[in-house]
């Protein structure tokens, strides 16, 4: 069996500045053909799920191109033009194609474009062959169009997050094109929308593990093939925003449907455990301070560069550096001007500088600092989390700087901490230090969860707050919650 490989991931955070260009794409992952497998040779991942499952089929993998970047503003028309003909014209090339097996993430938006996915898998669907499947691996965070499942043959979301299970999804992406090809099975899939948006929530407890049980539970019946529970991505101001509950069955139209609202009723009912207050920058420190042991983690959450943020936002950092507290490691903050001066003037250098806020204002202003430089490296490294194993990443010229009594790491491409490779990167033990702060939402804690005596998470103004209310959506269509708080749907 002929399989082609490939995809189109990105979380378009519609409030950022930053364009998504070309370029842009290009500092994370931009690739053709046989680099897919360089690049995803060992990497626990989506595509790397799917070409370790191909192969252990027994199946060819015909690698055609593969665009992914980090969250941020929207994509220019051109730029996605450019990467669907990449994708789309390679796929055609293949003589003999059985099946088409993508990543992709679910909440892309392009200049005039809303729904980057739909608009990519029905062009597909109308140049292929209409009995070659579509299986297509996505991102919780989608927000889930009937677009997309009315041009896919099937739709996999990730369940975790942290997307521990990516190469799962990978792994069950090649297992339903074997079930469609050669066991004849036909997926029906019923997707049930709500009007309803919550916080970016991990599912390591609370309420977002309760409803991936509930998935799972309706997993276990006869026919169903998967339900997974589309949290939606609130950082996108498109009208088709909403949570959503998406079943495939074979062939079973009515069960599918039936359980999707049965399971979209049971998250309606629980959509105010959803939202939570969070602790200010200097409440969460003073929270940090009281705890037994080390290391304590504090995530900014409304500075997470992996929700489409600037990665530069000083208000964290601002209050650690007023406290001055010892055994303090900030990792990180994107501030390439700053990585370059530090790597021009060399270890043991004392650099008078501006320290990041320089892509906007509303995650704090550039804070006016004398930093020694500690350490210096080039930013490549490979993860060790759950979640990327085996992967390499390249944060660009990195640099550790000490400004009093706290450490701060400088990066120079925008990125979240996903594992604590890019702290020991710098020369540092992670567990030696009291305090670990650093700029994520949920994703850090498949690197950090087994190391941290506790993780306390902080707000602010910012373009991934977990507060809702800050954003001044416009396309949203209303009434949905939590920005309603009081109606009935």
């Amino acid at each position: 069996m002929n399989i082609a490989v490939g995809g189109i991931q990105h979380e378009t955070n519609t409030f950022s500045n930053v364009s998504s260009d070309e370029n842009f794409f290009k500092l994370y992952e931009w690739l053709y053909g046989e680099e897919i497998f360089e690049h995803y040779d060992g990497v626990r991942d989506y595509i790397g799920g799917m070409i370790d499952q191909a192969n252990h089929e027994g199946y060819t993998v015909i690698p055609t191109f593969s665009a992914r970047a980090n969250p941020s503003g929207v994509i220019p028309l051109e730029t996605f033009k450019t990467m669907k003909r990449e994708l789309i014209n390679r796929i055609l090339e293949i003589k003999e194609l059985d099946a088409v097996c993508l990543a992709l993430h679910g909440a892309g938006v392009v200049e005039g474009i809303d729904d980057l996915e739909g608009e990519l898998l029905e062009e597909l669907r109308r140049a292929l062959n209409p009995n070659v499947p579509i299986v297509v691996t996505l991102d919780l965070h989608t927000n889930l169009t009937e677009r997309m499942v009315e041009h896919a043959s099937a739709l996999l979301g990730v369940k975790e997050y942290p997307h521990v299970d990516s190469y799962e999804r990978g792994l069950d992406a090649v297992k339903f094109i074997k079930e469609i090809v050669v066991n004849k099975v036909i997926p029906v899939m019923h997707m049930t929308k709500l009007p309803m948006m919550i916080p970016t929530t991990h599912t390591i407890s609370g309420p977002a593990f309760e409803m991936k049980l509930k998935t799972l539970e309706e997993e276990k019946l006869g026919d169903v093939l998967d339900c997974t529970f589309y949290h939606s991505f609130p950082h996108t101001d498109v009208a088709h925003i909403g949570c959503a509950i998406l079943t495939t069955t074979n062939n079973q139209r009515e069960l599918a449907e039936v359980i999707s609202k049965r399971v979209a009723q049971d998250l309606w009912d629980a959509k105010s455990d959803f939202i939570v207050e969070l602790p200010s920058s200097a409440e969460g420190i003073d929270m940090a301070l009281n705890v037994e042991g080390k290391p304590v983690v504090i995530n900014e959450t409304s500075d997470n560069p992996g929700a489409g943020t600037p990665g530069d936002g000083t208000n964290l950092l601002k209050e650690l550096l007023r406290q001055d507290l010892p055994d303090t490691v900030f990792a990180c903050i994107y501030d390439p001007d700053v990585a370059a001066l530090a790597h021009e003037k060399g270890i043991g250098a004392a650099l008078d500088v501006e320290l990041g806020g320089k892509t906007d204002h509303l995650h704090g202003e550039p804070l006016r600092v004398t930093a020694k430089v500690v350490a210096l490296t080039d930013g490549v490294f490979v993860h060790t989390n759950p979640m990327m194993a085996g992967k390499k990443s390249n944060y660009g010229k990195t640099a550790r700087l000490v400004i009093g009594q706290v450490e701060v790491i400088v990066i120079s491409v925008r990125t979240q901490t996903f594992d604590p490779e890019i702290i020991s990167l710098t020369g540092i033990n992670p567990l030696d230090y009291k305090i670990i702060a650093l700029k994520s939402s949920q994703h850090f804690r498949a690197g950090f969860q087994d190391i941290a005596k506790k993780i306390i998470t902080v707000d602010s103004p910012g373009l991934s707050s977990y507060s809702l209310d800050h954003f001044e959506y416009v396309n949203v269509n209303r009434p949905i919650y939590p920005l309603d708080r009081h109606f009935e749907k």
